[in-house]
């Protein structure tokens, strides 16, 4: 994975190389300035991916031979020699432990090392915790809005950037909250709960009853096998006398799939709406074949729509639902779940969810995503300050050097932003943020499985308070630096003016 960075961080390191620092002790922080999509929390993720690729970090004999060919021909030979030598065996990393809530301004990870295997080490890591804490933090978005009951399924596998890109969207969604995922690899390799249902193709592609194969249905509890597609023809004209609704506006082929559908999984029936004219056929047909299920002893699933006004349409199934479950005594039918799908962003999300209620670096150093930010100075230790309440309201950057903060004890400290005044807090409790995950070539942190970085996250996650949990203008979170730690921030100020 060593070449897994940019050009312009091999020319710097071949530059020091050249004169003699390569060597030197380096420390690099990742933080991000401004929490994503305007938030004031994110959520660390791709921790365990950077440890695998530090543990493989080397540039083979291929590898040395291409930057051969791509670096400018005045490069000398030794420095080939020496990249063929390199591995992370002197590197060490703290970070939060994967699924932590983390602010703007605060190191969630850093990296100590010789100065230029730190260099090249720069890219990898951003290229693997900011998309996946992006993604993440994303999804814990959603959650919020979806609140706790509300199942969300993950089917971005079509419009992913690349199949690298679709496992990790599986990933770190299910990481930030969401419940399953249609993309089947993703449930083999990382054991995410797989979904799915029909597609508009499958749909289409029947014309009538007629091509129903097989056609009988064995009841639940056993019996006479049963005329599925026979059934659910007799209650489509009953549904439709219910609904006012000429039987002969319904198509067909769409019944014919559902028909087929349910007899391949009786269990697991649930039907796409939106593929004809949801009102005049994909929502009778759907409930014909639903109650024929149910007088076999089978119960529906849910039904999906992928188009149109969602929010409205699921009003007007929902009542459908309702008139159905009470004109043929199947009480279950009021409650059957209706999926949307298709663009759904933040904002569809919140409207569709409201209308529905309205029914029922070191000093000279850094890892960042925006340079022109300061970066606050030294290797430093992060606490994290939590309230009587339970609830997180400072980080809290010391030198490392520092002895630690003490619950119940009075601190002294300055705000990021109001450096000019000191401050004082008494912590209920303090945590420090960081854990030791790879040194001397080796993960030295066991790394919790998939589930358990998940289950992380929503504790995390339900700790923030709702003035800082909020989606939309949240309260900005504090972060304060020691005394010491602003006295050396100040002592590099005046050195560089």
């Amino acid at each position: 994975m060593a070449p897994l960075t940019d050009f312009y961080q091999l020319t710097m390191a071949y530059g020091h190389w050249r004169a003699g620092r390569h060597r030197l002790p380096a420390a690099a922080e990742l933080f991000f300035r401004r929490g994503p999509f305007r938030g004031a929390f994110a959520l660390a993720a791709g921790l365990a991916e950077g440890l695998r690729c530090l543990r493989a970090f080397r540039f083979s004999a291929a590898d040395v031979a291409y930057l051969r060919s791509v670096l400018p021909s005045t490069t000398e030979d030794a420095f080939f020699d020496y990249l063929a030598t390199l591995d992370a065996s002197e590197v060490t990393v703290s970070a939060v432990p994967e699924g932590s809530v983390v602010f703007a301004r605060v190191p969630f990870l850093q990296v100590k090392g010789p100065l230029l295997v730190v260099q090249l080490l720069e890219t990898m890591l951003l290229c693997l915790v900011n998309y996946a804490s992006l993604v993440a933090t994303n999804a814990a978005r959603f959650r919020f809005l979806a609140g706790p009951d509300m199942k969300l399924m993950e089917i971005g596998l079509r419009r992913a950037q690349g199949p690298d890109g679709a496992l990790s969207a599986s990933k770190y969604s299910y990481i930030g909250g969401f419940d399953c995922t249609s993309n089947v690899l993703a449930g083999k390799l990382y054991g995410i709960p797989v979904r799915g249902t029909i597609a508009h193709s499958f749909v289409m592609s029947f014309t009538s009853l007629e091509e129903v194969q097989p056609r009988e249905l064995l009841p639940l509890a056993g019996g006479e096998p049963v005329d599925l597609p026979a059934l659910a023809k007799s209650l489509l004209q009953q549904v439709c006398e219910l609904l006012q609704i000429p039987p002969e506006k319904t198509n067909r082929g769409e019944l014919a799939a559902f028909v087929s559908y349910a007899i391949s999984f009786p269990h697991d029936f649930q039907g796409l709406l939106d593929t004809y004219c949801v009102r005049r056929s994909g929502l009778p047909n759907f409930c014909a074949v639903a109650l024929a299920l149910h007088q076999l002893g089978y119960r529906a699933v849910g039904v999906r729509l992928d188009s149109g006004d969602l929010a409205q349409q699921s009003k007007e199934i929902r009542r459908v639902f309702r008139a159905c479950g009470a004109h043929f005594q199947v009480p279950w039918f009021e409650t059957i779940p209706i999926a949307v799908s298709n663009d759904i962003s933040e904002q569809s999300l919140e409207e569709f969810i409201r209308e529905l209620v309205e029914v029922n670096g070191s000093p000279r150093m850094k890892l960042t995503e925006d340079e022109e930010k300061m970066t606050i100075p030294g290797i430093k230790t992060i606490y994290r300050l939590y309230d009587a309440a339970g609830h997180p309201f400072m980080d809290l950057m010391a030198l490392e050097e520092e002895p630690s903060p003490s619950a119940g004890q009075e601190l002294a400290i300055r705000v990021l932003g109001r450096l000019g005044e000191t401050s004082k807090v008494v912590p209920t409790t303090v945590e420090p943020l960081h854990r030791t995950y790879f040194r001397d070539g080796q993960v030295c942190e066991p790394l919790p499985s998939l589930p358990e970085v998940r289950s992380h996250a929503q504790v995390s996650l339900s700790l923030l308070s709702p003035a800082h949990r909020r989606l939309h203008e949240p309260q900005p979170y504090p972060v304060a630096v020691t005394e010491r730690l602003h006295n050396l921030l100040t002592e590099l100020r005046q050195v560089t003016q």
